[in-house]
């Protein structure tokens, strides 16, 4: 084995953490990778759970498994850096079999070649003689093969890590869904300037990071004071674009929209509607405007003609209600999402109010009926004459939606094969709006370092696809925000 290769022996935690780590680890095969039978046995376990993401992951690995071109193998069949790990007469106790793994190479890159992956088969574990605790058996089984074969251990089990270090097995963990720090995860920066602002040049920005230039000055006196002075720009291809705001969203904003109300949101809103942005991930605390704003910056694509409509996706996990499947709730598919949709119902009953201040025709087109002033014939009628639409997000398997505004509600309720599912499903000239916060985790498999928001607003940080912002500002309510700042 050269010393550039490596041999690894994977735990069954590595790879219900993302199949795709196989992908990470065998660098196209220039390392080793193997598993025990144990392993496999318990992925073949885990696969009929229906309802945990640890289930689909194990699934997701029997459907990237090609059996067809799986083959047993002797010991000199074996590649050369894992025979020099255990002599032939050593491994008479065990069997081997090399298992191909073929990724979608759309979504791992266009080099990358299917995935060897060995599975050392042992009946006769010399540890189950002397085994005697009520757990651990199988975690003891897999670290006698790490053992005997020298190979480094991956596992994301603590106790099995600490467990393994003790025998002097080396052992490492990877965990690449987990985001360490997510609260820290920002993209607005500010700056001081004297003369003209500019960006330090020891400072690095990706795409539609949030820039403030403050000003300051120096008096008579020497003191140095600000001046009252601030210019706001997004990085754009590695240049500023200034952001005149005043004149954005001053006089000439259409009056049947929503305006921003702080510097959050007019950022929020000029990425959204920015010509070269067709990603957006938003976090945003309760009550901070991310749907109110989303569904603003839509309305105006749409009435601009660069895209053709609004489809509004909400994840269906409530908070602590084990009966989170729409197949339980009253009524039919329509009624039973209307449950989900509430926050954009909000939103759009929010705009009805704030466009009947303004027009004769609005105060028609709220009522619905002159003689009858209902507030859902005013949505429903809202949502028609503006080409919005909501969306099971179970359903857009299968689909392709083109030149849309859609908003993805709730995200931190997703698992990244969802959201995956979800960006796999957008047509050409469709722009896609993420959104959730991350402090309200209701999904029972998800953590606030472990979802599928998180996980792209880090993306953001580190790849200029995908446009970040952090909305911090609650404007609900003052309840509101005690709750989100307290509990």
């Amino acid at each position: 084995m050269n010393e550039s290769q490596k041999c690894y022996l994977l735990d069954t935690s590595v790879i219900l953490d993302d199949p795709a780590n196989l992908v990470r680890l065998a660098q196209n095969n220039q390392n080793i990778i193997a598993i025990t039978n144990i392993v496999l046995a318990e992925l073949n376990n885990k696969k009929d759970d229906m309802r945990s993401e640890a289930g689909f992951r194990a699934r997701e690995f029997f459907r990237l498994a090609d059996v067809s071109k799986g083959q047993m193998l002797t010991h000199t069949g074996l590649p050369k850096g894992l025979q020099e790990c255990r002599s032939q007469e050593q491994s008479e106790v065990d069997s081997y079999y090399r298992l191909q793994i073929m990724f979608d190479p759309s979504l791992h890159g266009d080099e990358i070649v299917p995935i060897d992956l060995y599975i050392i088969f042992r009946e006769d574990y010399r540890i189950s003689k002397s085994f005697h605790e009520p757990k651990g058996l199988n975690d003891a089984k897999i670290a006698e093969i790490a053992k005997d074969y020298s190979l480094t251990l991956l596992t994301n089990d603590i106790s099995f890590k600490i467990a393994a270090q003790v025998q002097h097995i080396r052992s490492e963990s990877i965990s690449n869904a987990s985001v360490e720090k997510p609260e820290n995860i920002d993209f607005a920066h500010t700056y001081i300037y004297h003369d003209d602002p500019a960006i330090p040049e020891e400072s690095e920005h990706r795409d539609f990071e949030q820039l403030t230039f403050i000003e300051e000055a120096k008096s008579a006196s020497s003191e140095i004071y600000e001046t009252g002075i601030q210019r706001y720009a997004i990085n754009v291809n590695n240049q500023l674009e200034w952001c005149d705001f005043d004149r954005r969203f001053g006089e000439f904003f259409d009056d049947t929209l929503v305006r921003p109300l702080n510097l959050e949101q007019k950022f929020y809103f000029t990425m959204l509607t920015h010509p070269q942005n067709y990603v957006t991930v938003v976090a945003g605390s309760t009550g901070s405007g991310k749907t109110l704003m989303a569904l603003q910056a839509g309305l105006e694509l749409v009435r601009e003609g660069i895209v053709e409509g609004i489809v509004y996706a909400r994840n269906t996990v409530t908070s602590s209600d084990q009966q989170s499947e729409l197949g339980f709730r009253k009524g039919d598919e329509d009624q039973k999402l209307g449950y989900f949709m509430y926050p954009l119902y909000s939103a759009i009953n929010f705009t009805i109010e704030h466009q009947n201040k303004h027009s004769i025709e609005s105060r028609v087109e709220y009522t619905g009926n002159t003689n009858s002033p209902k507030r859902e014939n005013a949505t429903e009628l809202f949502m028609v004459n503006n080409n919005i639409e909501v969306m099971d997000i179970a359903h857009i398997r299968g689909t392709t939606i083109s030149r849309k505004f859609v908003i993805i509600d709730e995200a931190q309720n997703m698992t990244a094969a969802t959201m995956k599912l979800i960006g796999t499903r957008m047509g050409e000239e469709t722009r896609l709006v993420i959104m959730g916060d991350p402090q309200q985790i209701d999904h029972p498999f998800l953590s606030k370092r472990r979802n599928a928001l998180v996980s792209l607003l880090n993306k953001a940080l580190h790849n200029d696809f995908i446009a970040g912002i952090h909305l911090r500002h609650t404007i609900r309510s003052e309840i509101a925000n005690w709750f989100d700042k307290n509990l």
